[in-house]
């Protein structure tokens, strides 16, 4: 076979248009790319979800979007249905009770009880 030469023109002799021509292949290339490689790291992540619901079969990509979105709604309905947060009295609350318990056990290694202590203790228990 006898070799070929190819002319390529220098970037300034191309258009606007024939630049953009050239490129588009390439962006769509690297657009595929990063939509494939997003596909692979969600069936990476929910690859126990899926097996639950079809072991040992080849996922195709719209499986595998398919899937995700009804996992994901199934997880917002979850969500829903627990309380988003615990009231902040609820926290002031658990807060308290965990210092009287860390008072009381303090208090109670002194067999020593003074005036104070026992004030404290009272108070403590109203």
């Amino acid at each position: 076979m006898a070799p070929s030469t190819v002319f390529m023109e220098p970037d300034n002799l191309l258009t606007p248009k024939e630049k953009n021509k050239l490129r588009k292949p390439v962006v769509e290339k690297m657009r595929r790319d990063r939509i494939n490689s997003s596909i692979e790291q969600l069936k990476l992540l929910l690859e126990k979800e899926f097996q639950r619901h079809q072991p040992n079969s080849k996922l195709e990509k719209a499986d595998v979007l398919e899937m995700t979105v009804s996992y994901l709604k199934q997880q917002s309905q979850l969500q829903m249905r627990r309380p988003f947060h615990k009231s902040s009295q609820f926290d002031f609350r658990e807060g308290y009770s965990r210092c009287l318990q860390e008072a009381f056990h303090f208090l109670s290694l002194h067999k020593v009880r003074t005036d104070t202590q026992t004030k404290l203790l009272s108070h403590f228990q109203k």
